[in-house]
């Protein structure tokens, strides 16, 4: 991990596993920018998250607003002059158990916006940023739904948002293999959240410790790979 306090941006960071990688990250010493559209809960989060540590603020960003991108950019540069980690979490699921031959083109488009473009359009703006500092950590919030080796019926929106994301993964990665930025993607499984039900086995604080995990490798750890749980899967 690079040393004096890294900076992170975590996008969707107001709920669920947004909030406990915040959390987390607080507690190793980095400097967390939370971000979420919605600028009240999101400011909320930050307060409670900050209520006994001074490294944690709250930034707007709506990801699928390009000029929302771009002051948050200029802002982290007038702030702290670099970013080192990207923790790209906001998502939305909004076709669950709906067949690809009756879901609405709207829904397709929407999710896509969010979990694809939201993600491809951070990259693109913050990347060059880490380049220039010569270091970087990508982590990209996937699912098992998106990966070819568990594709189904259903849920198509969701599963080809996700799809794409870990088809930018590894473009991303193979790029940027001639420096120290590594790209990742992470499925963290079944969890206990607002998208995920009550009836999810696997706790957002559990969920969040594993991605953490993968966005703090050194330079000995790997690049272009998906995980869960900590351990590599299949694309």
């Amino acid at each position: 991990m690079k040393q004096n306090s890294p900076v992170v941006v975590v996008t969707g960071g107001n709920r669920g596993i947004g909030y406990e990688i915040c959390k987390e990250l607080s507690k190793v010493g980095c400097r967390v920018v939370l971000t979420s559209r919605d600028e009240e809960h999101g400011k909320q989060a930050a307060a409670k998250l900050g209520a006994d540590k001074k490294n944690i603020v709250y930034h707007k960003l709506d990801v699928t607003d390009s000029k929302d991108i771009e002051t948050l950019r200029d802002w982290i540069l007038k702030m702290y002059g670099r970013v080192d980690i990207l923790i790209n979490n906001a998502g939305i699921y909004l076709d669950e158990g709906t067949s690809v031959f009756n879901v609405d083109e709207k829904i397709v488009k929407e999710t896509l916006d969010v979990n694809f473009y939201g993600a491809f359009n951070m990259c693109r703006i913050l990347v060059p940023i880490m380049r220039q500092n010569g270091y970087g950590r990508i982590v990209n919030i996937s699912s098992g739904y998106g990966a070819m080796s568990e594709m189904a019926g259903y849920d198509a929106a969701y599963r080809i948002s996700k799809a794409a994301l870990n088809a930018l993964t590894l473009i991303m990665a193979d790029e940027l293999r001639d420096g120290d930025i590594k790209v990742n993607a992470v499925c963290p499984g079944w969890v206990n959240t607002d998208m995920g039900g009550k009836m999810a086995p696997v706790s957002a604080e559990k969920a969040a410790k594993d991605i953490v995990h993968v966005a703090l490798m050194d330079e000995e750890g790997p690049t272009g790979s998906f995980f869960r749980h900590k351990k590599p899967i299949e694309w």
